[in-house]
Parts: structure tokens; sequence; C-alpha cells
């Protein structure tokens, strides 16, 4: 994990910032999104610094790991694509129930190219899945009686939901 590390803190701070781990993510063929860099990088440090230490590091590179696990185990054709279906497949896998039309208004949010497909690729995969997630335990915090519905305050919502967007 040092090693890995050391590679990705390119300017040799200490610290991996948000552009260093987009590069250190991306591949050849594949360029990770800052949006997806960010919410995984909230999603480890429950913060909007975008800076993480070799413990957050490490951190993440688990985290990626199982979501690339979850992603290869629905896309089963291997297209590096998944569709509405396979989505909601993944999402049940983490505990999470989404209606069909949040599921097509999930992918074409999360689509490359803005809402034209009908898949979403890997990397926008986990920042929709990460968003999902984040949504649902923020919901569940607020619903109280436990009845599926939460009352928000505008501020409430704002703050709940802006770091997603």
């Amino acid at each position: 994990m040092k090693t890995w590390f050391q590679l990705a803190d390119r300017q040799h701070r200490g610290f991996i910032d948000d552009k260093e781990l987009q590069i250190f993510l991306s591949t050849d063929d594949r360029i990770f999104s800052l949006r997806t860099v960010h919410l995984l990088m909230y999603d480890i440090t429950n913060t909007n610094i975008r800076k993480l230490g070799i413990k957050e590091f490490s951190a993440l590179v688990h985290s990626i790991m199982n979501w690339k696990e979850i992603f290869e185990r629905v896309d089963r054709n291997r297209s590096r694509n998944i569709d509405s279906s396979k989505l909601q497949e993944a999402l049940l896998t983490l505990g999470c129930t989404v209606p069909p039309v949040i599921l097509d208004l999930l992918v074409s949010n999360f689509a490359e190219s803005g809402g034209d497909k009908k898949t979403i690729e890997y990397d926008s995969f986990i920042g929709c899945c990460l968003t999902v997630k984040r949504l649902q335990e923020k919901l569940r915090e607020k619903d109280t009686n436990h009845n599926g519905s939460a009352t928000f305050t505008c501020e409430s919502f704002i703050s709940t939901v802006l770091y997603l967007l």
C-alpha cells in the first residue's frame, strides 16, 4: 500500500489530493471523473477536505476493490457497462431498494453521454452507488417512525444532498 501511495503522491507532500487520486485511478482507456473521485474521498473522510493520508488512501483502495467486485459480478457479459436492471441488482447487494423509474433516472444522470446511453461505466457506477447509499442512510436517520418517510427542513435537505451534486 505504501508503494501505491508514493506513486499517487506525485508531488511528494505526504498526502494525495483529488487530482492525484484521479490520475492514480485512471487507466490508459478510462479516466475516473472528478465527480466520482470526490464522492469516494467524501465516503472515506466524511468531509469535503480533498486530501488523503496513507490511512485514508488504504481504506479507499479497499473500498474500490469492493466496488470492482460488485461491478464485475453484475457485468456478466464483460461489456464494461451496466444497465438499470444490473444497477438494481448491485444496489440490492448494498441493501438499497430503488424503484425502476428512479433507476432509469440514475442511469440517465450518471451515463457518460449525458443521458443518451442507457448504461453506465465503472467509475460512474461507483458514484451512482455512493450517491444512493448516502441518500438512503440520511433518509433512514430522519425516518424516526421507520415507515420509509422522513421530514426535512429546506436547509437540512440542501446540506444533506449538496455534496452529491
